[in-house]
């Protein structure tokens, strides 16, 4: 959540209203302009409020050409009914609305079987406000069982996380929020993401935990999990340390159930202790849904969990946030239960063929480099080409914004922040013929960008709005 500050006084403005705005009259009913940052005296008519809030909101991007998002953009109108439906219900009143609270349940259920739980009865999970809300929550298990086995040395000793440098922000606000030392292991070469090696020789008797990418959103690629669970392994056989791993699968986990099925990666490995994904992602619901399960009761320390009797209700619950609206869940629900196995298996290969498809040919104009081509996650990063030298990355963002399409240009982290990509993500609703016109525009543009006598971007950090 940003934080803003007040305008300062000489920014105080008026909202200018449109006399047509009128309920009848245009003249009789006409209003004074509202105040931008104070509220104003006296209400307005609801058509005229929608329409200065409606006319505003003109100036944002269209979600449907926003290639930087993992979020999702496109449902069908039955799951928007749905939601529309249950935006009053509020999720945390379990006793009041049974029935959304069991459709929670029974999500959890489903995503412990697809996850290959060893007893997805005894698995326990909840809904978040996306996957950062269970990446924290994920931490703070992590944290506290680490604790509880060295009652010993915490609090005096520092517990440290380890993770690839690539990891998203909420990993970095985890560390810094519950005080604990992150440990990134930096990428190399060409090596984008974790070594699971590397991650182990970081690890000591502080170590809470190693988090492993399940799609990593610099890339796309997955971070080799198993891998890392044998390195965990080896580890444990000459330290004696036992070391949990926590899959962060905020767009993978509903990625490789369908489509990489042969991929182990989870719960199937004894040394995840817990995964997360966000709905909101490729979970094909619209934002404000995550997911957090831990792979058994033991993973998820009871103290943790508060029983709150809450309205005439005993009410487990694990969480950061309290109300929310049980839309987005009863929404992940619908989606479980309209597609099946076999209907999320087909919307995501598509979604995988058009990545795939696309960076194919965009390799094929000859100015650019892939460095993933959209077979793990259906996304794809790519850079200009060693022989161009007219124009950059940013160069290009800036150009395609000016047709619309939001397409994120950044710089790598350490070791390679020599290296700046474009990054496309593809996603339910971004067809064949959108990815057609994406490649129609960027094709336009190559002959004007390559006239330039040098790039044009000299701020590289205001070149974009995007941060991961």
């Amino acid at each position: 959540m940003a934080l803003h500050k007040g305008p300062e006084k000489h920014e105080e403005r008026t909202v200018s209203v449109n006399p047509f705005f009128g309920e009848a009259n245009p003249v009789v009913d006409m209003t004074e302009n509202p105040p931008r940052h104070r509220l104003p005296d006296a209400p307005l008519p609801p058509t005229t409020a929608y329409q200065v809030v409606h006319d505003e909101l003109m100036l944002d991007g269209n979600s449907r050409l926003n290639l930087a998002t993992f979020v999702t953009t496109w449902m069908e109108p039955q799951a928007g009914m749905l939601m529309g439906e249950c935006r009053d219900k509020n999720m945390i009143d379990k006793d009041e609305y049974p029935r959304t609270a069991e459709l929670e349940r029974r999500c959890v259920a489903m995503l412990a079987d697809l996850w290959h739980a060893p007893d997805p009865s005894t698995a326990v999970g909840c809904s978040t406000t996306g996957s950062s809300e269970a990446c924290m929550l994920a931490g703070m298990a992590l944290k506290r069982r680490w604790a509880q086995r060295n009652p010993d040395r915490y609090p005096g000793a520092r517990p440290n996380l380890v993770m690839g440098v690539n990891i998203q922000v909420c990993w970095e606000k985890f560390c810094n929020f519950w005080e604990v030392e992150a440990r990134l292991v930096p990428m190399e070469g060409d090596r984008y993401h974790l070594d699971p090696q590397a991650a182990a020789e970081l690890c000591d008797e502080n170590t809470i935990g190693v988090v492993g990418i399940l799609g990593s959103t610099f890339d796309g690629s997955y971070e080799p999990i198993a891998d890392l669970c044998a390195a965990l392994d080896a580890l444990q056989e000459r330290t004696g340390l036992d070391i949990p791993v926590h899959v962060d699968g905020a767009s993978g986990a509903m990625i490789a159930p369908f489509l990489d099925e042969d991929l182990v990666w989870d719960f199937r490995l004894p040394r995840v202790a817990s995964i997360n994904t966000s709905g909101h992602k490729y979970g094909l619901v619209y934002p404000g849904v995550g997911w957090a399960l831990w792979r058994d009761k033991e993973s998820l320390p009871e103290e943790l969990v508060f029983r709150v009797n809450y309205l005439g209700g005993d009410m487990p619950t694990f969480a950061l946030n309290f109300s929310r609206p049980g839309a987005q869940v009863v929404a992940q629900y619908y989606t479980f239960l309209r597609l099946g196995r076999d209907g999320y298996r087909a919307v995501q290969q598509t979604t995988r063929d058009v990545a795939t498809g696309l960076s194919a040919r965009v390799a094929e104009l000859g100015d650019f480099r892939l460095l993933t081509r959209g077979d793990e996650l259906p996304v794809f990063a790519f850079t200009t080409a060693d022989d161009v030298t007219s124009y950059d990355v940013f160069d290009v963002s800036r150009r395609l914004r000016e047709h619309g399409w939001l397409v994120p240009a950044y710089t790598f982290p350490p070791n390679r922040e020599d290296l700046a990509v474009l990054r496309v993500v593809c996603r339910n609703g971004f067809s064949v013929d959108l990815a057609d016109l994406f490649l129609e525009d960027l094709s336009r543009l190559l002959p004007e960008l390559r006239r330039q006598p040098h790039p044009l971007t000299r701020d590289k950090e205001a070149a974009t709005g995007f941060h991961h």
